[in-house]
């Protein structure tokens, strides 16, 4: 049996245990101080073990700078105008098409269709207005005559009462003068109800033209504006009903950019504010004004619509090319960061943790101004801030910390 080995191994272990963990409790035994300098020796890694504990990140100290400031925004061009052109009436088109791409100038007629009877029916309207016209100079004649026998029938009444007062003239005689201008008045009326008939008369007769001419005019479909043919205009033969297309048409000189501004940034950007933009596909750089701001947000994006002008007179900008759009704005003051650095707090709002002067961290809520190669630019920041670039996930406010300071060029 091999047990003074074991025996042996626990008595140094015993031994190992009172020096090093008893070793005040081994030293009073034996009648000795405790050595002091042991407790002092052994709390100094205690506190710098705490000291330690400090979680350690890396700050870059930035200071703000003043940029000039510009709206990032993703769009589209538009057409200035667009329209589809539609007949108004019922007609076979007479005239050959227009083919797509083809230059359209205001006025130019697009499709013609044939006149039917409509050119009879105005000629018998513009005779019905002329016989209507030569109604009223007979019908201001008849009321003219029956206007003197009114006079003439107040004259005999006026002498008939007067000789009658006098006992010259009987009774019946004044009864036959009144009847007499009873009779005159109820012809004037008579007369002038005439002369209103042949007026209206006339008025019914010019409507009958205008509609007539309307009818005819309509038979010819014209340009509203000039621009480019998006599509081929009606075909000859073609029957055209009320609302059936004749072509469209668009204009692209100038051309609009649009674009829906963040109601974050909506502030930001003014009516005649100057604007750039990138067409994607190589559609090369273009400068315009910002023409049209919505005052209504989209309900379902909270974004306000915004439209830029742009000039185009070699038709070189299509309809419905991707842009990237630049709206300048007023100059702000701004701190140039890593992209890296940014983060969210609990409620999801982006921005930069910092650490102050006792090296307690803070989060700053921040706003981006202009994303560049080096870095974001952002608003919200003290004016110089030592932001932590490294380990700020790791870090909640309030914290303190173990900063290292990292140099940056900004």
């Amino acid at each position: 049996m091999r047990i003074l080995p074991v025996l042996a191994a626990v008595a140094l272990a015993f031994l190992l245990y009172m020096a090093v963990l008893e070793r005040p409790t081994l030293l009073a035994f034996f009648g000795a101080e405790p050595d002091q300098t042991v407790e002092t020796t052994t709390q100094a890694p205690v506190a710098t073990m705490l000291a330690d504990s400090r979680v350690k990140v890396v700050v870059e100290r930035v200071t703000a700078q003043s940029i000039d400031s510009a709206v990032v925004l993703r769009g589209q061009t538009a057409a200035a105008r667009q329209v589809d052109v539609r007949a108004e009436t019922s007609a076979i088109v007479i005239s050959e098409p227009l083919r797509k791409g083809a230059q359209i100038e205001e006025g130019q007629v697009m499709c013609r269709l044939d006149e039917g009877t409509r050119r009879a029916a105005l000629t018998q309207a513009t005779a019905q207005l002329a016989e209507a016209q030569s109604r009223v100079p007979e019908s201001e004649a008849r009321v003219q005559e029956a206007q003197a026998r009114l006079e003439e029938a107040k004259i005999n009444q006026n002498a008939s009462s007067r000789l009658n007062a006098d006992g010259f003239a009987s009774t019946t005689r004044l009864a036959s003068s009144d009847a007499a201008v009873a009779t005159a008045e109820a012809g004037v009326s008579s007369a002038q109800s005439g002369l209103s008939a042949a007026r209206s008369g006339i008025e019914g007769a010019q409507a009958a033209v205008a509609g007539a001419q309307a009818e005819l005019d309509r038979l010819v479909i014209k340009a509203p504006f000039s621009g480019l043919l998006e599509s081929d205009t009606a075909e000859l033969g073609t029957l055209l009903r009320p609302g059936a297309l004749c072509g469209t048409i668009v204009q692209l000189d100038p051309i609009k950019l649009v674009g829906f501004v963040p109601e974050q940034q909506v502030n930001r950007v003014k009516v005649g504010a100057m604007a750039g933009a990138r067409l994607a596909a190589g559609g090369g750089d273009v400068q315009g004004r910002v023409i049209f701001l919505s005052r209504s947000a989209d309900p379902t994006t909270r974004t306000f619509l915004t439209e830029i002008e742009v000039p185009n007179p070699d038709l070189a900008i299509r309809d419905g090319q991707t842009a990237e759009i630049l709206i300048a704005s007023d100059g702000a003051d701004a701190h140039l960061v890593p992209q890296s650095a940014l983060t969210l707090n609990d409620e999801g709002a982006l921005g930069l943790r910092t650490v102050d002067e006792d090296n307690v961290v803070e989060f700053h809520t921040v706003q981006l101004v202009r994303d560049t190669a080096k870095g974001v630019w952002v608003t919200g920041l003290p004016t110089v801030s030592d932001i932590i670039v490294v380990g700020q996930e790791y870090v909640i406010e309030g914290v303190t910390v173990a900063p290292t300071l990292r140099e940056v060029t900004q």
